[in-house]
């Protein structure tokens, strides 16, 4: 399985929006830093720790390179359902040619042979929860990127997999850049601390042009599976539908700034503005109803050109946060309320860099609390909701989602094991 590079990023005043920052994005290396002696799996705390690649598309390459680019890493092994993508990872990080493993139990097979360290999980989401869950029982650490998954029992099965992790000893950290950004941080903590009073409401956007290629494959045979996975961030099945797979950066924003999941949401969706074959939607809006009478409005498209925003604001009576994606994040106060912020530029390299460096820290110094885990299962169920309720045109309520608990099904028949 594979994360795909996206196609036709757009700009707006000069910042590529989140995808965009795919193409051509560098990051210095992070040091390795030794500390006192102590165990990673077999190997000592100077030692670089070994991981496993689950998930060889553009993507999973990116963030491969990063994560040698820290120096604190050793690549040992590629899984991809698809050979061309396990082996050109392979041959780009001079993987031995017997550790890169294919078909849909690859991962399998990397985990029992291979004896990783740390898995990097960089399939698509609907197999998050498999992958991250396998990465834990086999005792190693792992490393995963968002969504978490797809559906509610992926998602709590997710949440299973952090605690789990916890108990053995292992590291489990879900790759938001927004949560590794320093003004993000200060703003949000300075909000939870009083800075703009209690909450009232708020919105949260995410828009953005067509971002996934695939759709020739798609054309031809849209009923067959390996097409399907080729196009995965077409298929809402495998992808959870844009409000999971991409606007989930928007809406974990805004539940970070709440620190609460919403009780109810009411919204809609539909696809006008782009012509793939695809089964996934192109706009959602929903109103999310949060405790103490909080309501945020949210909207998202992934058409046409123009304008690209990934932002939160919420409003209290003493001032407004106003945070943006690869833009501004500042605090606008009375009084001593205000956080002039700064500009998180180029956030989606920046944040990972952070990210696979506090996961090395993590391992080295074992703390094993991982903290990501819980408001990842939190944001990503609030995705679902909000799918859920603009699916059905109706409101629904958190708990009718959790009772409902609705998984989605991709048909495996006819692919390799």
């Amino acid at each position: 399985m594979t994360k795909q590079k996206p196609t036709g990023e757009s700009k707006r005043q000069g910042i590529l929006h989140r995808r965009g920052f795919l193409a051509g994005a560098t990051a210095a290396a992070a040091g390795l830093t030794v500390v006192a002696p102590q165990s990673v799996r077999g190997t000592t705390a100077n030692a670089k720790v070994k991981i496993g690649l689950v998930g060889c598309g553009g993507r999973g390459r990116w963030i491969a390179d990063l994560f040698m680019k820290h120096g604190g890493y050793q690549l040992v092994a590629t899984a991809d359902y698809f050979g061309d993508r396990a082996n050109g990872a392979g041959d780009q990080f001079k993987v031995d040619a017997q550790r890169r493993y294919t078909g849909l139990a690859g991962y399998k097979r990397l985990l029992e042979t291979a004896k990783p360290d740390a898995i990097v999980v960089e399939s698509p989401p609907y197999f998050h929860p498999e992958h991250a869950m396998a990465g834990v029982e086999a005792g190693c650490h792992v490393y995963v990127a968002k969504p978490i998954a797809v559906d509610v029992p992926g998602c709590l099965t997710v949440g299973e997999a952090g605690r789990k992790a916890t108990e053995k000893g292992r590291a489990f950290l879900v790759d938001f850049q927004t949560r590794a950004n320093e003004f993000y941080r200060e703003a949000i903590r300075r909000v939870h601390a009083g800075a703009i009073g209690p909450l009232a409401s708020g919105e949260a956007v995410y828009y953005c042009g067509v971002t996934w290629g695939g759709d020739e494959a798609i054309k031809i045979d849209a009923t067959n599976p390996e097409n399907r996975l080729r196009a995965w961030g077409l298929d809402k099945v495998l992808s959870g539908d844009i409000i999971t797979e991409q606007n989930i950066h928007a809406l974990d924003v805004a539940t970070w700034i709440v620190n609460d999941q919403p009780l109810k949401a009411v919204g809609t969706c539909g696809k006008k503005g782009r012509l793939d074959n695809g089964t996934c939607n192109d706009h959602f809006a929903v109103v999310y109803s949060f405790p103490k009478d909080v309501v945020v409005s949210f909207a998202s498209k992934q058409y046409g050109t123009g304008y690209d925003d990934i932002g939160c604001r919420m409003f209290g009576p003493k001032g407004t946060i106003d945070t943006h994606y690869g833009g501004t994040v500042v605090v606008r106060g009375l009084g001593g309320g205000s956080y002039k912020g700064g500009n998180t530029g180029n956030i989606y390299t920046d944040g990972a860099v952070r990210n696979i460096a506090d996961f090395h820290a993590n391992i080295l110094k074992k703390d094993f609390a991982n903290s990501t885990a819980a408001p990842s299962v939190r944001s990503n169920l609030t995705t679902i909701l909000g799918r859920m309720a603009a699916y059905k045109r109706a409101e629904v309520t958190w708990d009718e989602m959790l009772r409902a608990s609705e998984k989605f099904e991709f048909d495996t028949k006819g692919l390799k094991a």
